[in-house]
C-alpha cells in the first residue's frame, strides 16, 4: 500500500504533531462538542480519571488539558457516539469479524446492547439482560466446583467495581482472580515486597523534582505515559541528570517539545537524557550489579542506614567482590568505564536517585532478580524513604494498582480475607487461584470450563496467541464486560456473551468512583458524558446483578442495595482494606489522598522488619548461536492491546504493524535487506512458534537484540516461558531465528 512506509526515528516527542494527533483522533471519533466535552473533563477534579496509563495527575494547579496524545486517544475511542447494535452483528458473522484488524474494531463505535452467541451459531444476536445474568448464573451453579470458573479483571475496572467484583468471586468459593498485573507488574510487587516490605513505588512527583539523579529504565514514556514528560521536563530544569537505560533508543527519552508550551508547540525540545545506555536484552541485572560493585568498592555508600535498616550486607558485599567485571561486561553490553561512571553519579551528592521502570523488565525470566538488584543498589545508597528518592515501577493501565489495593489478586494474604470474611457474614477460600498463565493452561486441560472477564482483550494480551485461544475455545462459556469491540469477543467457547458497560467518561446516574495511580493517590472519577446507548450498565451494577442471580443475598450481602450507592461499597472497602479511613469524606476532596507507604517512612514490613539485600546469582537469558533476542513492545498508535491506527510517529513507521525491528548489522548477516519479508520462528522446549511474511525494520539497537509488536508479536511468546516467582510472560526475551520468506 501506498502509504506504508519507514523513516528515520524522531530524536523528540511531543510538540505540534502530538497536538494535531490529539484532536484529529478526538474531533474524528467523538465529534466537537462531544469531544471538546470529555477533553475538559479529562484528569480534572471533579471530572473523570483517564483511562490510559496510571501517571499522576497534578495535586494541585491543573491546567485545562491535563492529558496527553494517548490520553487524548483513549479517550477520543470511549467517546465516540457511534454505536454497534443489533444490526451491526447481523451483518457480520464472527468469521468476517476475525478477518479484520484490531485497528478496524475499534473504529466501529460503542457497544450498544448485550449479546449473545449460542453454540453453532454464526452470528451474535441480542439477548436481554436477565437472560444473560441467568445464563451465566446457570453456567456457573451447574460446575463441579467453583474453581473450574476463572474470573479476569483489566486494569480499567473502578475500585468500586473491583472490590464487589472479588466480593462475589470469593463468595462463589474461589481466589481465581487471574489480572492484568499478572501480565505487567506482577515481578515488580513481588520484588518490592520482598526488599522492602511494600510491592508499590515509593515516591511522589515532588520526589522527581528534587532529585539529582533518575534513572529510566526499560520503558518508553513517550508513547506508554507521555504525561510523564511534563515531570521529567520539570525535573531536568531543576538540575535532575536522566539517564536512560534501553535497548532501543527512544524519542520520549532523548528530548520534550512541551505541546501546551509555546517552545514546544514551535518544535523546540527540552534536552532529556544526558546519557543513554543501550543494555542488551535481559542484560540489566548485570548493569545494575555492576553500579553496586562500583558503588562499594569506591565507598560511596551509606554505611548507617545500611547498619541501621540493612539486613544481608555483608554477603552481598562478598558477592560483589567475587563477580567479575568480564561477566559484567558481556551480559549488560556496557563497559566497565560506562557503568563506574553512573555509579560515580549515584554516589555523589546527597544521593537522592529515583529510579523507575516499566515491563522492559518486569517480563524477563530473571525480572524478580533484576528488581531485587535495583532495590540493592538504592539500599546501598540509602535512597528509600527521603526526599528526591525512591523506587517508582511505572504501571501501564490506570487503576491496575488500585485493583490489586482493593483485593484483585489470586494470593491475597490471610488479612485481607480475615476482613473480608468478617464483613460479608460468609466464608472466603483460602486456597490461592489461578493467575493469568495458570488459568490458561487450565482451561487448556479442561479444569476451567467458565471464563469472565470484566473488562481487558485477554484473548490479545496473553502470551502463545494459538494456546490460549485454543484454551479459551474448549470452555463452555466465554463472558466479556467491555466497552467496545476486540478480538476476545471472536474467540469463545460453547456459549459467549458481551456486556456492555458504561466507560469512564459516561454519566452514571450522578455517581463517581474512584482509583488509584502509580503513586497511591486514590482520586474520585465522575463521568459526564450522556451514554452511547440506554441499554448500558455500571460495572457495579453489572456485578451485583451477576451475584444475586448466581448466589442470592447471603450473609450480611445485599447485592443491588450495595450496588445502588457507591458510598456503601467505599464503606465496605474501608472496612476492609487499610489507609481507606474516612474514605467517603476524603475521596470528596480536590485531588483525593494519598495511601499510607511504610517504606516511605523507613518502615519496613518484611518478614525480619529489615530491609532485604538479595543474593541472587547473576544471570541473563541468551539465546543460542546464530539466534536473537526478541521482545514485544507497543506502537505509538496503541494504548495495551487497543489499536488505534498503524502508525508509529516517532519510530519513524506509517501505515503497518507488520514488522520487526532489527539492529542494521544484524540485518546485513543475516542477508536480510531493509523492509524485505522475513519469517520469525521461536524457539522453546515444547516446540517452534511461527510468525512469517514481517517485514525487516533497520533501528538502533544491540546486536543479537530485535522487536516486535504486540498483539501480534504473542503468537511467538511460548506460554511456559515465565519469570520465576512471579510468573509473568516473559515477552522481552524470546529467543527467535530469522529468514528470508519464501512466500
Amino acid at each position: 500500500m501506498s502509504n506504508e512506509h519507514f523513516s528515520s526515528p524522531k530524536e523528540q516527542a511531543g510538540g505540534l504533531p502530538a497536538v494535531a494527533s490529539s484532536l484529529r483522533h478526538v474531533f474524528g471519533k467523538a465529534g466537537v462538542v462531544r469531544g471538546t466535552k470529555a477533553l475538559l473533563d479529562l484528569n480534572q477534579a471533579g471530572g473523570f480519571d483517564c483511562p490510559s496509563c496510571a501517571w499522576p495527575d497534578p495535586d494541585r494547579d491543573r491546567s485545562h488539558a491535563e492529558f496527553c496524545e494517548n490520553g487524548a486517544k483513549a479517550i477520543a475511542s470511549e467517546a465516540m457516539a457511534k454505536t454497534i447494535d443489533r444490526e451491526f452483528f447481523a451483518a457480520h458473522s464472527v468469521a468476517e469479524l476475525m478477518a479484520q484488524g484490531d485497528a478496524w474494531h475499534d473504529l466501529q463505535g460503542r457497544l450498544a446492547e448485550p449479546m449473545l452467541l449460542r453454540e453453532g451459531a454464526t452470528h451474535y444476536e441480542p439477548v436481554s439482560w436477565e437472560d444473560a445474568f441467568s445464563l451465566i448464573a446457570g453456567e456457573l451453579r451447574g460446575l463441579d466446583s467453583p474453581d473450574e470458573a476463572v474470573f479476569y479483571t483489566s486494569g480499567r475496572a473502578s475500585n468500586e467495581a473491583a472490590f464487589l467484583y472479588q466480593l462475589f468471586v470469593r463468595a462463589y468459593g474461589t481466589n481465581n482472580l487471574p489480572d492484568c498485573s499478572n501480565m505487567c507488574h506482577e515481578s515488580s510487587g513481588l520484588a518490592m515486597r520482598d526488599a522492602i516490605g511494600v510491592g508499590k513505588g515509593t515516591v511522589t512527583t515532588e520526589d522527581f523534582l528534587e532529585a539529582e539523579v533518575i534513572l529510566c529504565v526499560g520503558q518508553n514514556p513517550g508513547t506508554n505515559h507521555p504525561r510523564m514528560l511534563s515531570t521529567l521536563e520539570d525535573a531536568v530544569e531543576k538540575g535532575a541528570r536522566l539517564v536512560a537505560v534501553n535497548p532501543l533508543k527512544e524519542a520520549g527519552l532523548l528530548g520534550f517539545a512541551h505541546p501546551q508550551h509555546l517552545r514546544g508547540m514551535l518544535g523546540n525540545a527540552s534536552p532529556l537524557a544526558s546519557s543513554y545506555l543501550q543494555v542488551k536484552v535481559n542484560g540489566d541485572m548485570a548493569l545494575f550489579r555492576g553500579v553496586a560493585k562500583a558503588l562499594v568498592a569506591a565507598g560511596t555508600i551509606d554505611h548507617e542506614f545500611i547498619r541501621k535498616h540493612g539486613s544481608g550486607y555483608e554477603a552481598y558485599r562478598t558477592l560483589l567482590v567475587a563477580t567479575a567485571w568480564d561477566d559484567i561486561e558481556d551480559l549488560s553490553g556496557i563497559s566497565r568505564d560506562k557503568i563506574e561512571e553512573l555509579a560515580n553519579l549515584m554516589g555523589a551528592g546527597e544521593k537522592r536517585l529515583v529510579t523507575c521502570w516499566a515491563m522492559g523488565l518486569t517480563q524477563h525470566r530473571n525480572a524478580v532478580a533484576t528488581i531485587r538488584e535495583i532495590a540493592n543498589v538504592h539500599l546501598l545508597l540509602g535512597a528509600i524513604g527521603r526526599p528526591g528518592a525512591g523506587l517508582c515501577p511505572v504501571r501501564g493501565h490506570s487503576n491496575v494498582q488500585g485493583d490489586r489495593t482493593v483485593g484483585i489478586f489470586e494470593k491475597m494474604p490471610e488479612w485481607f480475607l480475615a476482613a473480608l470474611e468478617k464483613q460479608a457474614g460468609v466464608p472466603v477460600p483460602r486456597k490461592h487461584g489461578y493467575d493469568t498463565v495458570a488459568s490458561i493452561l487450565a482451561m487448556h486441560e479442561g479444569s476451567a470450563k467458565v471464563f469472565f472477564a470484566l473488562g481487558g482483550n485477554f484473548a490479545q494480551a496473553t502470551p502463545d496467541s494459538a494456546f490460549t485461544a485454543m484454551a479459551l475455545r474448549k470452555c463452555r462459556l466465554t463472558c466479556h464486560v467491555s466497552t467496545k469491540l476486540n478480538r476476545s469477543h471472536l474467540i469463545h467457547g460453547r456459549l459467549a456473551l458481551i456486556l456492555p458497560c458504561l466507560g469512564r467518561s459516561d454519566e452514571d446516574g450522578g455517581q463517581f468512583v474512584s482509583t488509584e495511580n502509580s503513586m497511591g493517590i486514590v482520586q474520585s472519577s465522575q463521568g459526564r458524558l450522556k451514554p452511547a446507548s440506554e441499554h448500558l450498565l455500571s460495572e457495579p451494577e453489572i456485578v451485583a446483578r451477576l451475584a444475586e442471580a448466581t448466589l442470592g443475598d447471603i450473609g450480611n450481602i445485599r447485592w443491588r442495595w450495595l450496588a445502588a450507592d457507591y458510598d456503601r461499597l467505599r464503606t465496605w472497602i474501608e472496612a476492609v482494606v487499610p489507609g481507606f479511613d474516612r474514605y467517603n469524606e476524603r475521596i470528596r476532596e480536590p485531588g483525593g489522598f494519598y495511601l499510607p507507604n511504610a517504606a516511605k517512612e523507613r518502615i519496613w514490613n518484611t518478614s525480619n522488619q529489615r530491609a532485604n539485600f538479595s543474593l541472587a546469582p547473576l544471570d541473563a537469558f541468551h539465546a543460542a548461536p546464530g539466534r536473537l533476542l526478541l521482545q514485544t513492545l507497543r506502537s505509538h498508535d496503541q494504548f495495551n492491546t487497543t489499536v488505534y491506527g498503524l502508525n508509529d510517529r516517532y519510530r519513524g513507521i506509517s501505515g503497518m504493524r507488520d514488522l520487526v525491528f532489527l539492529n542494521p548489522q544484524d540485518l546485513t548477516d543475516l542477508g536480510v535487506k531493509p523492509g524485505q519479508r522475513i519469517d520469525v520462528t521461536s524457539h522453546w522446549s515444547d516446540g517452534e512458534r511461527h510468525l512469517n511474511g514481517f517485514r525487516a525494520i533497520p533501528y538502533e539497537m544491540p546486536r543479537g537484540s530485535a522487536a516486535a509488536y504486540f498483539p501480534e508479536a504473542n503468537v511467538l511468546v511460548p506460554v511456559g516461558h515465565v519469570a520465576e516467582g512471579s510468573g509473568t510472560p516473559a515477552s522481552k526475551s524470546i529467543e527467535v531465528s530469522i529468514t528470508p520468506s519464501q512466500g
